[in-house]
């Protein structure tokens, strides 16, 4: 069984090339998916939802 391919917020702020404390701005959106996991050292999303959410929200300043 595989992991399943998740993202923190600082993977988040990698992917996008943005600053973590934007990152943490944009994951409170109402249009961001809610994280699949709460765990000790922060939430964690699935990079499928968080890729489908890039590809229709792209925020100004985030690179390709």
């Amino acid at each position: 069984m595989s992991a399943p391919d998740v993202l923190g917020c600082h993977e988040i702020a990698v992917r996008l090339g943005v600053s973590r404390s934007w990152a943490n701005q944009l994951v409170r959106l109402k249009t961001f998916p809610d994280p699949v996991a709460h765990l000790a050292i922060g939430r964690i999303w699935d990079a499928e939802d968080v890729e489908a959410w890039i590809r229709e929200h792209r925020p100004k300043g985030a690179r390709d």
